[in-house]
C-alpha cells in the first residue's frame, strides 16, 4: 500500500475512534479478560523472564494494563493514535506502539510468546496479510488468542425472522468487515498452519434464541503457531 493509501486508511481509523466515547469499556470485557489471562498463563516464556504478550488492536489499553498488572511483559499495538493517547494518559508506563493499517508491524520476528487480538480480526481488510504478521512475530509454538463476534445458526435465524436486524447488522457503513462462524474461523487458522485450534462460543444467548444451540455472542479462540 502506498503512502497516500496508508494515510487514508489511518485517517479512517482515527475518524472511527473520534466517535467512541472516552473510557467506554469494550463489549464482554470481563469475559474476555478471564479468557486471556487464563490462556496466556498457560504459555511458557521461550526466554528467561515473563511471558511476552503482544496486544494487537489494544484500543484504550484496558487489557494491555490487565496483562501488565498480572506480570506479563506486554506491548500494545493499534492502528489509530487516538486510543493510544487515551491509554498513555491513564498508564504512561505501558509500551504502546502505532502500527500501519497495512504492512509490517513495528515488532521483531519471533519476539513474542502470545499474540492477543480482542475484537480485532473482524475489522481487518487484508486478513491473509494480518495472519502472516501474527505468524512472523510469534515464536515457534507461541499462542494466538483472539475474540470476535459469533455468527452461528441462531443469529442467522434471527435475521430470517427479523429482516431489519439483518440490515442493521450488515450495515455497509459499519467498521466490521469480516463475519466469522466457529467453522470458518477454525478452517482459516488451520489454513495458516496453526495447530491445537480451539474455537468456542461464549457470552450468553441472543435474545429470543435461548432454546437453540450455537447462541453465543462471541467466539473465543486459541491456537499454536506451527514450527514450520
Amino acid at each position: 500500500m502506498g503512502s497516500r493509501e496508508t494515510s487514508r486508511a489511518g485517517s479512517r481509523h482515527e475518524r472511527i475512534w473520534e466517535r467512541v466515547p472516552e473510557g467506554l469499556n469494550p463489549p464482554d470485557l470481563e469475559l474476555r479478560k478471564r479468557f486471556l489471562l487464563d490462556r496466556a498463563a498457560q504459555v511458557p516464556a521461550a526466554e528467561p523472564g515473563p511471558t511476552r504478550v503482544l496486544d494487537v488492536g489494544c484500543g484504550e489499553g484496558q487489557l494491555t494494563a490487565a496483562l501488565a498488572d498480572a506480570g506479563f511483559a506486554v506491548t500494545g499495538l493499534d492502528v489509530a493514535e487516538e486510543p493510544l493517547r487515551r491509554a498513555r494518559a491513564l498508564r504512561p508506563e505501558l509500551d504502546l506502539r502505532l502500527a500501519p493499517p497495512e504492512g509490517a508491524w513495528p515488532i521483531d520476528d519471533a519476539s513474542v510468546d502470545v499474540v492477543w487480538a480482542g475484537e480485532t480480526i473482524e475489522h481487518v481488510a487484508d486478513t491473509a496479510g494480518w495472519l502472516s504478521e501474527v505468524r512472523r512475530v510469534l515464536r515457534a509454538g507461541g499462542a494466538l488468542l483472539l475474540s470476535t463476534p459469533a455468527h452461528g445458526r441462531a443469529l442467522l435465524l434471527s435475521f430470517a425472522l427479523r429482516p431489519a436486524r439483518f440490515d442493521a447488522h450488515f450495515d455497509p457503513r459499519s467498521d466490521h468487515l469480516r463475519f466469522y462462524t466457529r467453522r470458518s474461523l477454525t478452517c482459516m487458522l488451520r489454513d495458516f498452519r496453526f495447530e491445537s485450534i480451539d474455537v468456542r462460543e461464549a457470552g450468553g444467548a441472543i435474545p429470543g434464541t435461548r432454546t437453540l444451540r450455537g447462541t453465543g455472542r462471541l467466539l473465543l479462540a486459541s491456537a499454536r503457531r506451527s514450527r514450520f
